[in-house]
């Protein structure tokens, strides 16, 4: 008996290890390589030195005519930009300029990802975005998604936008980790925190959560607890789990954040 028990203790013990030591392979999940443009797409780059002098790129699609807003994108913890290319070009057919974001270690980006590089080179984005003379910094709009909404609710504590968007939020990091490995101190383990509720304490601008009905990797109801607890608004896409379609580029998801924002914006100059 005590040796099938210290047994179990012993692999516990060493998951608990592995789990620590390898913890940011299992948060970050960066596509390798550049991040490629699709042809024939209106795509302009957006290059920006971060904190620490590295130069990134992030991408810049712009409407037709003079822009609703400027919206930038803090994406996931997978792929890279050319992945939210789709989700950009429904934003752009609504009116809506959009800036998608890579994190450092993704899309071609160098450096290695960690929680508050992450934040600062947001903020060195969201500096050079405001910077330009297309760009209206009253209508700056910033859309965090999932990991990256740790990361913009964390800029928009210093550096508010006209509108802050939340897709698949999380009270803090460690709460998916708990869900998702129940029997690891997760807690304890973890270095990169994100915690999201905290960051929105200190925002009060309009606030709007979207969330997947059936999301089983930031379950549903870690994200209608941020919303409970910031008072923001909430819109459940119906059936729609992490990853779906659904919440990238359905009409339900992008005419909910469309008309978020327009409701937002202060009034055209």
């Amino acid at each position: 008996m005590f040796t099938v028990l210290g047994t179990i203790a012993v692999i516990w013990l060493a998951i608990v290890v592995l789990a620590a030591v390898f913890q940011r392979q299992l948060i970050y999940l960066p596509m390798g390589g550049e991040a490629e443009p699709p042809a024939g797409v209106a795509i302009e780059p957006v290059t920006f030195e971060t904190h620490d002098g590295l130069t990134h790129e992030a991408w810049l699609l712009p409407p037709d005519a003079e822009p609703v807003s400027t919206i930038v994108v803090a994406p996931g913890n997978a792929g890279n930009r050319s992945f939210r290319v789709p989700m950009a070009r429904e934003f752009v057919a609504r009116g809506h300029a959009v800036v998608l974001l890579d994190y450092r270690g993704y899309g071609g980006n160098p450096g290695r990802p960690a929680e508050d590089d992450l934040v600062a080179d947001a903020r060195s984005a969201v500096t050079a975005v405001t910077a330009r003379q297309d760009v209206d910094p009253t209508r700056l709009v910033y859309l965090g998604e999932s990991l990256g909404t740790g990361v913009l609710s964390a800029v928009a504590v210093d550096e508010p936008p006209a509108a802050l968007v939340l897709r698949s939020p999380f009270p803090e990091l460690a709460d998916v980790g708990r869900s998702a490995y129940p029997f690891l101190p997760v807690r304890t383990l973890l270095r990169d925190r994100y915690p999201v509720v905290d960051h929105l304490e200190t925002y009060d601008g309009p606030l709007l959560v979207v969330a997947g009905e059936r999301d089983r990797i930031v379950p549903t109801r870690l994200s209608e607890e941020v919303a409970e607890r910031a008072g923001a608004d909430l819109v459940l896409i119906d059936g729609a789990g992490h990853n779906d379609p659904a919440l990238f580029t359905g009409s339900g998801f992008v005419d909910a954040i469309d008309g978020f924002v327009r409701e937002h914006l202060p009034p055209a100059p």
